[in-house]
């Protein structure tokens, strides 16, 4: 019936600091409640399967470094400013991965190393579209991903 009790709670004691003390605010916020309980049930993903979990320092290590280079880097691009001009663009990288959690690290991923965001993915075509700040060579992007990124969670997780 409550899936999550705790978030229940948490939601009825929301309502009632927001609105007054009453029965009815109490009846109301009970089934607004429940209902979000019931909406987080139906929004709870599978758990992944981890073939390779003792990978994870791997990509942990890896996307933690590619932070910082990137952001040095970008910080250089700010810096110098219109000194050196650079090309933002858009690529269209072809994926692999098909397990909904995959995606999602991968988003995070390319969202959290600075510039780069990842902005759209097609499910028929398996591809995303991502933008760069600095385009430099769109092949060298698109191999890098690949290789270092999405190589390592096909392992790890599919």
């Amino acid at each position: 019936m409550i899936p999550y009790p705790l978030l229940t709670l948490s939601l009825i004691v929301m309502w009632l600091l927001l609105n007054d003390f009453t029965l009815g605010h109490l009846i109301l916020g009970s089934v607004v409640a429940v209902f979000g309980g019931w909406a987080m049930a139906s929004l709870r993903p599978d758990k992944p399967k981890l073939k390779k979990w003792y990978l994870l320092p791997k990509l942990f290590w890896r996307v933690f470094t590619d932070v910082i280079r990137s952001n040095i880097a970008v910080a250089l691009l700010i810096l110098r400013g219109k000194r050196q001009k650079h090309t933002a663009g858009f690529i269209t990288v072809p994926l692999e991965i098909e397990h909904p959690t995959a995606l999602a690290i991968m988003a995070v991923i390319l969202t959290s190393t600075p510039g780069s965001a990842w902005l759209a993915y097609d499910g028929r075509r398996k591809t995303v579209l991502i933008h760069v700040l600095d385009l430099i060579d769109e092949d060298e992007w698109v191999k890098n991903i690949k290789l270092r990124y999405e190589s390592l969670l096909l392992e790890i997780i599919e």
